[in-house]
């Protein structure tokens, strides 16, 4: 690719303090990556005779990325959305069969070509709003070659369209109907060899777990936990979600990259987390879809700078959300975060929760994974509902 200059544009690079924001700015691209960026009058002369696309003063931001995700998936849940407005609770719900297990049950059946497909029109979505990154999680099939399935279809997405894709093996998300009350046994015969099968096809970039009183216990993915460690791949955590189970301690314990969800975590859990530099992944569409009311505890990760990504968790129960803007909304408003936090929420530590230190801000040397706002106020991009402000979405220096 030859070099580009990106110019006449607001520069919301993150790379500093607040947004980071260059005025008159230009980006140099280069072979898919940022060369330079500054005041469009600071270009160093060897950039000036490159081809220029002038933005019309518009905002450019990192490329959003969306770092917990499970739009891999079998059938819908609609009838469940009519069962919470009657009253019931997610765990009943999840109790009486419903939940994760039928959503297990209509993966089971369908294909990988049918995975792929229902997939797309979710990430069509997400792409219409300039995301370049996506994590997809396992965790709908719960015996190996469903788990396989949904790890090579995420694997997929990559090829049918231009987006990166990290793949998280979610094995232990819920305990199958077929090991009810043996949950241990499930983890020993199915879970864990999956993992090795979907390692030893490369299916897999991270771990997960849902621990939970619904889910599995501490103890239960410390297991999981060991063998992804033995495989060298890093893990991550469906943690503190519906109660205080102690699992963002034990994600913490282990390093992880992230604990998601988090609502019940303590200040003590806050601390704990930084100092292992684990990313706190706030999840709002599934605390506004399940009405629940008790908050992350944001003033804690702010105080001891615990960095606080944001996600649309798209799912089929809990979060039926494909609009990464919206989620930024929905972080401010429900979560109180600030615009500033919502987009570096869904850029530069969206990417950390991912392991990812190559995007995610404007800066030398990273991926040109650019998105381009008919805006020129960041905080507008949190601020509007249901309106796409999006001009161009720039993937590894191509548009």
């Amino acid at each position: 690719m030859t070099r580009e200059i990106l110019c006449n544009a607001r520069l919301a690079t993150l790379d500093g303090p607040g947004y980071g924001l260059v005025e008159a700015g230009a980006v140099v691209l280069e072979r898919g990556r940022i060369l330079w960026v500054g005041p469009e009058g600071d270009l160093p002369g060897d950039h000036a005779q490159a081809p220029r696309r002038d933005l019309g003063g518009r905002l450019v931001t990192p490329a959003p990325i969306d770092c917990h995700s499970h739009i891999v998936f079998g059938g819908d849940r609609a009838r469940e959305f009519e069962m919470r407005l009657q009253g019931a609770s997610y765990e009943q719900i999840a109790r009486a069969g419903g939940g994760i297990l039928s959503t297990v049950s209509a993966t089971r059946a369908a294909s990988e070509d049918d995975l792929v497909a229902q997939a797309l029109p979710r990430l069509d979505a997400m792409i219409a709003e300039g995301l370049t990154t996506i994590e997809v999680k396992s965790g709908y099939g719960l015996e190996q070659e469903a788990e396989l399935r949904m790890l090579r279809a995420a694997r997929r997405l990559a090829r049918e369209r231009p987006v990166r894709v990290r793949t998280s093996y979610l094995g232990a998300h819920a305990c199958p109907p077929e090991y009810s009350g043996r949950p241990d046994d499930y983890l020993t015969e199915i879970c864990l060899p999956t993992l090795r099968a979907a390692h030893d096809e490369g299916l897999v970039d991270a771990v997960d777990g849902f621990c939970e009183g619904i889910a599995f216990d501490t103890a239960q993915i410390a297991r999981v936990f060991d063998l992804a460690r033995d495989l060298g791949l890093p893990v991550k955590l469906h943690a503190e979600q519906l109660s205080h189970q102690g699992g963002t301690a034990l994600a913490a314990r282990y390093g992880a990259l992230s604990a998601d969800h988090v609502e019940y975590a303590t200040p003590e859990d806050a601390a704990l987390m930084a100092r292992s530099g684990t990313v706190a992944v706030l999840l709002p569409g599934a605390f506004y879809t399940l009405h629940e009311t008790q908050m992350p505890p944001v003033q804690a990760f702010r105080a001891h700078g615990v960095p606080m990504a944001l996600s649309t968790d798209c799912n089929p129960g809990t979060s039926p959300v494909t609009s990464i803007l919206l989620t930024m909304n929905m972080g401010c408003t429900l979560f109180r975060l600030t615009p500033e936090e919502a987009l570096r929420g869904v850029t530069e530590h969206a990417a950390r929760a991912l392991g990812l230190p190559d995007c995610g801000r404007i800066a030398p040397g990273l991926r040109a994974d650019l998105a381009v706002w008919n805006v020129t106020n960041p905080a507008e991009l949190a601020w509007r509902i249901g309106f796409n402000p999006l001009h161009a979405r720039i993937f590894g220096g191509a548009e």
